[in-house]
């Protein structure tokens, strides 16, 4: 069984919140490598914060040390962006990343998440609606609050909008709330598995085109920076 090793890191302030799934299994078992970051995201084999280094050149160090951890978190804090990966455990058969292999998936209760703090509007989902991906597991879960995701942008990245009903106090019944709406994006995932979905699209391979040395991670950093600056 793999346990996430990390709390969900979120506060009062923030407005957007990173949605993933599980980390390497040697995040759960303490086995970190060298240039790991003890942190959400901290994989040496991971993009999330090469990019955001790249989209706000945080000159952010790739190593397992404290300094490491608190650069993320202060970002973090400065830019009003939590993280809270959706899975809370589960069983690998191959002791390996991918979300695929997961099996017995426990899911930490998203939709709770999102009542307890009313300033998110946007989840930035780290990879789509395929089968365990952190969107395929949210949809799981709004069915069972009766709520779903309604389509708005059907191209990648992928953009959709949750309508989540507002309870009002009897001493409130007379005004009329607007509901609140948290808007979600699938982002391509930050990771070398999602490479090949890269390659078959049409504007990657149109960018390549255009410029020979424009590559998977250069595809990335343009899409993330327009939902994260």
């Amino acid at each position: 069984m793999h346990t996430h090793p990390y709390q969900p890191f979120i506060f009062p302030e923030a407005t957007k919140l990173i949605v993933g799934t599980l980390p390497p299994p040697r995040f759960t078992s303490r086995e970190l490598k060298d240039d790991d970051v003890d942190f959400c995201y901290g994989s040496r084999n991971g993009m999330l914060w090469p990019i955001l280094n790249e989209i706000f050149g945080l000159q952010l160090k790739y190593e397992t040390t404290k300094e490491a951890t608190e650069q993320r978190k202060n970002f973090l804090f400065a830019q009003k962006i939590g993280v809270c990966d959706i899975v809370a455990s589960a069983e690998r058969q191959k002791i390996d990343a991918s979300d695929l292999g997961m099996q017995n998936v426990q899911l930490r209760d998203l939709v709770n998440y999102l009542k307890e703090f009313p300033k998110i509007e946007t989840i930035l989902f780290m990879g789509g609606n395929s089968k365990n991906g952190p969107e395929y597991f949210f949809r799981r879960q709004l069915k069972e609050y009766g709520l779903k995701l309604d389509v708005l942008n059907d191209k990648v990245p992928r953009i959709h909008q949750l309508v989540l009903p507002t309870t009002s106090s009897a001493i409130e019944s007379y005004t009329t709330e607007k509901p609140r709406i948290v808007k979600t994006v699938s982002l391509t995932a930050p990771s070398g598995a999602a490479n090949r979905a890269v390659g078959s699209l049409q504007l990657y391979k149109d960018l390549k085109t255009a410029n020979p040395e424009f590559n998977t991670f250069d595809f990335r950093v343009m899409q993330y920076r327009k939902f994260f600056e």
